[in-house]
């Protein structure tokens, strides 16, 4: 059994071999067993349904809240070669009509249909001439009503497992799931004596950033400027912000489209395509788009005000990087986001879930006011077992931090609520320390209170700072819905009595990541990007569809010239090599003739890392990335012992140019190199100006502006350099 999944992955998806996870969930559903997987976004949660589905007899029929996904994923499976289809409002009566009578005819292997159809009697009719081998529950969480989007067409799924008389398989697919969800996924599904899994919800890729800031736009402008062809979704709390900084942006010269439901289904839908089709760079959008887009490449996410729960803005900010590459998520925060999601709280829902909806927003506050790392505040809102304390890709753990020692105002604001009887917020604390003269203060004779006119030095906007980290840091906890309680906790008390101390950190972050991804020639790979938008537009649809950038990337590092090495490309199956391989080994073979690349040795190289860093089994991402730093660091020690380039290539078979890719890499992340090994000191003024004037994305801008006699090695070491000034 495992040995024809195997077969099935490198022939439709292209990969030799499961990540973490994914063989033991296959392996259960081939046995017939229910199965509930939590997986982050990018683990490859699609590919454990799909690809039963092609070994099961009869069709899946896979549950799919959004029509965006449907179509991207049988859009995609089809470009795979595999038979699927999906069945929604968009259909005429012909197209449904077809699909039913091709559906009843076995002629697919999955069926993607969205929750609402569960409730027409028409189509579970349908179900009832169809062989289906499993029902697959993709965005789980969507079940529960501390979900994203609780949806009662989810209550039917048991109805239809029994009513079939085939009693399918039912497996449930997240990425974010809280134990209480958890829960209301497993009942109300109805899973028996299932299996269940959980790989984590880390995605080390995404690097986590709250920045708190009041003017936001301008912030905005200059991140998609310095980021211009990326593709972007930069989330807003309201419609009319969404309006507001999509045409700002758009009247700033960038290729920006707009998604909110004040749209009519035509422009949204159109917006929504310029997006995946690579047609749009940034997607300006309220939390009505997103679920389940299955755009791989999103370099960034922005939520240009802060969400009310955790649960939204992970779904939301993990819509970046799905194909494994480095991507940031930037959360833009002021403490007037509080005031307008407690506006929509209160305007939104009923009495009994208010409370619930306060709390959940008090944690995503505790967010944006944390110091701490912001990788562990997010996963262990979802697992209490995750432990590790330092992620080194956040705002917080990658800062430069300047500590104060505010143990003395911290007492100062909790003798004040402790005196004031923990019975008010933080804005009646905060008016009794500045010594307020209003006469609820009076009424209640709290200026007679020792600590009123305490901190009057203070500004409110600081006082409410310093609060809000007392009370992420656990020194004070708060109760009640709408208008909420400062209490005391026990580590407050111990502050109190002077046996804790308090800081505060000053953050400033650092502009580039200490983990900076190996430097490659990037020139072949905007013309990859480019035959791949070509084939996109005349396919009809979005470029990722075709090959991720992943895979682009990977053909950028192995040039391939032949059909068999074109199957080596990770993400390329048979299908897709049939189908495009000839354009890309041409594209590819004019580039390496052009350039004089010496692809023979670089196969070498290749071969020889692929010996060192192969492991049998699953393979996680982060194991890869620890094996890839392994031959950097090896090349390094080679470099310290006093060897040339020319030497260390000699000994591990790599080229020259692999070398001090390597070693170039090793001076960015902060190793000691000798600069002026690789800069002619004649030639490092005019290579940094070309540098100022160019930036640092690609070389070949920089190699034009200079003399003949200035080398890419040169140009390359002094890219570090410049890096390492700004550092």
């Amino acid at each position: 059994m495992l040995e024809k999944a195997l077969e099935l992955l490198k022939k439709y998806y292209g990969y030799e071999s499961f990540r973490e996870g994914q063989e033991e969930i296959i392996n259960n559903i081939l046995s017939k067993r229910d199965v509930l997987a939590i997986m982050p976004t990018g683990g490859g949660k699609s590919l454990c349904y799909q690809l039963p589905a092609l070994m099961l007899d009869g069709t899946a029929i896979v549950i799919s809240p959004l029509i965006s996904l449907m179509k991207d994923q049988v859009d995609t499976l089809r470009q795979m070669g595999m038979e699927a289809a999906f069945i929604n409002s968009t259909l005429s009566v012909a197209e449904l009509r077809n699909i039913i009578y091709e559906a009843e005819r076995e002629k697919y292997k999955l069926l993607y249909v969205a929750p609402e159809r569960l409730e027409s009697e028409g189509f579970t009719e349908m179900l009832k001439n169809i062989k289906i081998s499993m029902i697959a529950v993709d965005e789980a969480h969507c079940v529960s009503q501390w979900g994203h989007d609780f949806r009662t067409s989810y209550l039917k799924i048991k109805e239809i497992r029994h009513m079939t008389g085939q009693n399918p398989v039912v497996s449930a697919f997240t990425a974010t799931a809280t134990a209480q969800v958890k829960e209301d996924i497993i009942n109300l599904i109805e899973l028996k004596n299932h299996f269940e899994l959980i790989t984590g919800f880390d995605r080390e890729n995404l690097k986590f950033e709250v920045i708190r800031i009041n003017k936001k736009f301008p912030f905005v402008l200059k991140y998609v400027e310095e980021n211009k062809g990326k593709p972007g979704i930069i989330y807003c709390i309201t419609r009319k912000i969404t309006d507001e900084v999509c045409a700002r942006l758009i009247a700033a010269g960038h290729k920006a489209v707009k998604y909110h439901a004040g749209l009519n289904d035509r422009e949204r839908a159109s917006n929504q395509d310029d997006f995946l089709y690579d047609n749009a760079d940034v997607m300006v959008a309220t939390n009505a788009f997103g679920m389940g887009i299955d755009k791989s490449n999103i370099r960034y996410v922005i939520h240009y005000n802060m969400p009310k729960n955790i649960e939204s803005y992970y779904q939301e900010a993990g819509r970046a990087g799905r194909d494994g590459e480095s991507s940031d998520c930037i959360l833009l925060f002021s403490p007037s986001d509080i005031v307008m999601n407690n506006f929509l709280i209160e305007s939104s829902f009923n009495f009994s879930s208010k409370s619930k909806e306060y709390e959940k927003l008090r944690d995503m506050t505790n967010y944006c006011n944390t110091d701490k790392c912001l990788r562990k505040f997010l996963i262990s809102y979802f697992d209490e077992k995750y432990e590790k304390e330092i992620c080194g890709n956040c705002s917080s753990c990658l800062s430069t931090v300047e500590k104060n020692d505010i143990t003395l105002e911290a007492q100062k604001i909790l003798s004040c609520i402790y005196r004031m009887g923990e019975r008010f917020g933080s804005n009646s604390v905060i008016d009794v320390l500045k010594g307020s003269s209003n006469q609820k203060i009076k009424a209640m004779k709290f200026h007679e209170l020792t600590t009123y006119g305490l901190m009057k030095e203070y500004d409110k906007d600081t006082l409410k700072e310093i609060i809000s980290v007392l009370v992420s840091e656990g020194f004070l906890s708060v109760s009640g819905g709408k208008y909420p309680v400062l209490k005391i906790t026990q580590s407050g008390n111990m502050v109190l009595r002077g046996k804790c101390s308090v800081e505060i950190k000053k953050v400033f972050a650092k502009s580039k990541s200490a983990a900076e991804t190996l430097p490659f020639e990037k020139d072949l790979f905007d013309i990859l990007k480019s035959l791949r938008k070509e084939i996109a537009d005349k396919l009809k649809v979005p470029p990722f569809v075709v090959f991720s950038d992943a895979s682009l990337k990977d053909m950028c590092i192995k040039y391939p010239l032949t059909d068999e090495e074109f199957l080596n490309v990770s993400g390329v199956g048979d299908v897709k090599a049939e189908r495009y391989g000839k354009e890309f080994i041409r594209a590819i073979t004019d580039y390496t003739k052009k350039n004089n690349i010496d692809v023979q040795s670089v196969k070498n190289a290749e071969h020889k890392n692929n010996i060192e860093t192969k492991s049998v089994g699953n393979h996680r991402a982060s194991t890869k990335k620890s094996l890839k730093e392994d031959t950097y660091l090896t090349t390094y020690n080679h470099y310290k012992q006093g060897k040339s380039v020319k030497e260390i290539a000699a000994e591990r078979s790599l080229t020259e140019n692999t070398v001090e890719n390597h070693l170039a890499h090793c001076a960015e992340t902060g190793y000691e190199i000798n600069f002026s090994e690789f800069i002619k000191a004649e030639h490092e003024e005019m290579i940094m100006k070309a540098i100022e004037k160019q930036g640092t994305d690609k070389l070949k801008p920089i190699k034009e502006c200079l003399p003949d006699e200035v080398t890419y090695t040169e140009i390359k070491f002094a890219i570090c350099k410049f890096k390492r000034r700004l550092t």
